[in-house]
């Protein structure tokens, strides 16, 4: 985990290139392609290249959360400091189901690392607090992403803490109208703009509970609306969505939050599991 000032240029380009202009994915592409010669260029000549304006290639850097151009060739010449070893490959209809179940295996654990690294550090501080002095903490998430919630939910009830999920937006925003300021909503959105989960945010909100948002790395409705966002990246390919890949890295994050939460809650937590692993050892023979 890094802090959210930290280089990473490359990562940044590939978690949001889907979501970029024609003109602004020539430039995305060109920095990927060419990075040596973005260093050794000003921003004009790198305008010029590529027949778009000036204005193009710094607003893509300010989307890429760069102050500037001068910034990003900055984060960019660190980066190339460092050996990269890009693992993402396209899946090819030649491909055997060994070669096909290798290039997931790889690109699941280059969802992992480039998650890992922009997540802010601060952010993710501030919800490990956030849940470790909730009264009450509700998951919400729709479709692939109430997954996710159900299985956070699985997790933080062996905390101590009180924990609820809702995968029906109007349970959800049932629950949400009835909490306080005392609580916390955890809700996992890959595309962060399901209007069921920003509906269920905005009369949360109103409530007085603080929102933690997790969601794809951009600048969606949800990271708008949350109090703290926690980010995911992943790639698309022509046979696994992004929002597929993306679960590895919600699951991984909710993990993180609940092991970092058991921590500092031990005094409520053994209790908690001793009396929830009594309970299942009636389920078996």
């Amino acid at each position: 985990m890094i802090e959210s000032q930290s280089p990473y240029c490359f990562t940044r380009i590939r978690a949001v290139y889907s979501q970029l202009s024609i003109k602004e994915k020539t430039v995305a592409k060109y920095i990927l392609d060419h990075p040596d010669k973005i260093i050794h260029s000003t921003i004009s000549q790198i305008a010029e290249d590529l027949n778009v304006a000036d204005a193009t290639v710094f607003r893509l850097c300010k989307r890429l959360g760069f102050k500037g151009y001068q910034a990003m060739k900055i984060a960019l010449a660190s980066e190339m400091t460092s050996p990269m070893n890009d693992i993402h490959e396209t899946i090819s209809l030649d491909d055997d189901e060994g070669t096909i179940a290798e290039k997931i295996f790889k690109a699941n654990i280059r969802t992992l690392e480039d998650t890992l690294q922009i997540i802010d550090g601060k952010q993710f501080k501030k919800a490990v607090e956030a849940l470790t002095k909730a009264r009450k903490v509700d998951f919400y998430g729709s479709g692939g992403s109430g997954a996710i919630a159900m299985d956070a939910n699985h997790k933080f009830m062996r905390s101590g803490l009180l924990t609820s999920c809702y995968t029906d937006a109007h349970l959800q925003i049932m629950s949400a109208s009835q909490l306080t300021n005392q609580d916390v909503v955890v809700c996992i959105s890959h595309s962060g703009a399901s209007k069921d989960i920003l509906d269920s945010v905005d009369v949360a909100k109103a409530s007085g509970a603080t929102i933690i948002g997790i969601t794809h790395f951009a600048k969606t409705p949800l990271t708008a609306k949350a109090d703290i966002s926690l980010l995911t990246v992943s790639e698309e390919t022509e046979f696994r969505s992004e929002a597929l890949a993306s679960r590895l890295a919600q699951l991984s994050i909710i993990d993180a939050l609940f092991v970092n939460v058991s921590v500092k809650l031990q005094d409520k937590l053994k209790p908690s599991l001793r009396k929830m692993r009594a309970a299942i050892s009636l389920k078996r023979i």
